[in-house]
């Protein structure tokens, strides 16, 4: 086995594509409480961190109508629009070569952990992950305490061990909060060409355009 024992993944831009549901129930929830319309540019930033901060940040709500709003969404996600999500294109193919070589694989991912759970049954990758933590129910768990929780479930001590896998900034700053190795993706909704987020600006060990890749620091 090579440096890393452990492998932790975001989930939204890093397994799976789940852009098309989440936005479709920003949009629903928004039209339905007649809320501040998001600007274009803005829409992806709602996927990935807790969608309290989503919705206080771009819609200017706070309080009662903050709670109504993330009620009304986590209603049309989980029972309307959840499995509108697509795996990356290679993405069992390096989580089938990390089972191989018994490395141990986690998702460590800010989604609601029943809903990161379900989907992740859903499309089979139940068969390749030992473990997975999601945020808490008031949303304030930091993405590092998240991968603290996975790797302590793991069993994992040795953090220089460590890879986290994941598309934005709050994977990334969550990896170097407790000295984790990080490895970014361009696919995602964070990093890339044309997207609002930099990963010049964070520590990483390889950034790609596939997930396969991820198989060169192995």
């Amino acid at each position: 086995m090579g440096k890393y024992k452990a492998v932790l993944f975001d989930l939204d831009g890093t397994v799976l594509d789940t852009s098309e549901g989440i936005l479709l129930s920003i949009e629903q929830t928004i039209e339905e409480l007649g809320l501040k319309k998001i600007a274009e540019e803005d829409r992806f930033s709602f996927i990935g961190p807790p969608i309290e901060w989503s919705f206080e940040d771009k819609c200017g709500i706070e309080g009662e109508a903050l709670t109504k709003a993330c009620a009304s969404f986590r209603d049309k996600y989980a029972n309307y629009n959840i499995l509108k999500a697509v795996p990356y294109e290679g993405i069992f193919d390096l989580m089938a070569a990390l089972k191989v070589r018994g490395v141990k694989t986690a998702i460590a991912t800010y989604k609601k952990e029943s809903y990161a759970i379900g989907l992740l049954e859903h499309f089979g990758f139940n068969k390749y992950y030992d473990v997975v933590h999601g945020s808490d129910p008031k949303g304030e768990l930091k993405k590092s305490d998240i991968i603290e929780l996975c790797l302590k479930e793991m069993g994992i001590d040795d953090y220089s061990e460590v890879l986290m896998v994941g598309d934005s900034k709050h994977d990334a700053g969550g990896a170097a909060a407790i000295n984790v190795d990080f490895a970014g993706v361009s696919y995602g909704f964070g990093f890339g060409p044309g997207k609002a987020e930099r990963i010049e600006d964070y520590p990483h060990v390889i950034y790609v355009d596939k997930p396969i890749d991820i198989l060169k620091v192995f």
